[in-house]
């Protein structure tokens, strides 16, 4: 049986979670083609929000509308400390929302000091940090 995905991405570093998008994609295109089965492809759509605080709000208001989700975006030190707030009140309510609901979401929000280390992780020719959030999740909604 066919799998949903909601992807929720914050587009406040546009280029960055389009990379992170492409590592998705590139995966779930993958899993369907290895799967040659109709019955067990993953269909999926995205949903953007301003920013990465966003997410688990949309998570949880798609919550009965999917099977897994993938949480995508990159928040970036800056010179106070609302990097910390963010990135542990967003992860720690993503970890929240998985258990809640009893379902897969992928991790794929970047936490990083600067820049280039974001353009590195969503790098498509890379490891890219939004395939592996993709995987993680597609792997879990097959757990029975």
């Amino acid at each position: 049986m066919n799998k949903k995905i909601i992807i929720v991405a914050s587009n406040y570093y546009h280029d960055i979670t389009e990379n992170l998008y492409s590592g998705v994609v590139k995966y779930i295109e993958w899993h369907n083609k290895a799967k040659k089965s109709i019955l067990e492809n993953i269909d999926y759509k995205v949903v953007y929000t301003p920013g990465s605080f966003e997410i688990p709000f949309l998570i949880n208001k798609f919550k009965d509308k999917a099977d897994g989700f993938i949480a995508l975006g990159c928040i970036i030190r800056g010179e106070t400390y609302h990097f910390e707030i963010i990135s542990n009140q967003v992860s720690r309510k993503i970890m929240d929302l998985s258990v809640d609901i009893n379902k897969p979401i992928g991790f794929g929000v970047l936490t990083c000091d600067n820049l280039d280390q974001a353009e590195m992780r969503s790098d498509p020719k890379r490891d890219n940090k939004g395939e592996e959030a993709a995987i993680a999740c597609i792997k879990n909604l097959y757990y029975e």
